[in-house]
């Protein structure tokens, strides 16, 4: 739990600078490159711990392949989720432009 208010300590600290300005323009720069470097070091660490881990590479494939089907419902569903509101959202203008139309 400690380890938890100390994330969102340094997050919410992080978000203070950022929104006031407080970080100079030679820090931005670097800061991209830096994140890059923290999150492939992050995964090299993660491949390691899997490739310890036996259980997981016994179940790769099964877990690759449930992955994948999770992976393909998520975006066809998300993809008809849009489709369907943005027809709702074009019927209301359609409706609301007639109606600016007839007071004009």
């Amino acid at each position: 739990m400690s380890r938890l208010l100390l994330y969102l300590a340094i997050l919410i600290i992080g978000a203070f600078f950022g929104s006031k300005g407080l970080t100079k323009e030679k820090v931005l720069s670097k800061l991209e490159l830096f994140q890059n470097v923290c999150l492939l070091f992050l995964l090299f660490i993660m491949g390691i711990r899997i490739g310890i881990d036996k259980n997981v590479l016994g179940s790769f494939f099964k877990l690759g392949y449930q992955a994948v089907v999770l992976s393909f419902f998520s975006i066809l569903f998300s993809v008809l989720a849009v489709k369907s509101i943005k027809k709702f959202i074009e019927k209301d203008n359609k409706k609301e432009n007639m109606s600016i139309k007839k007071g004009a």
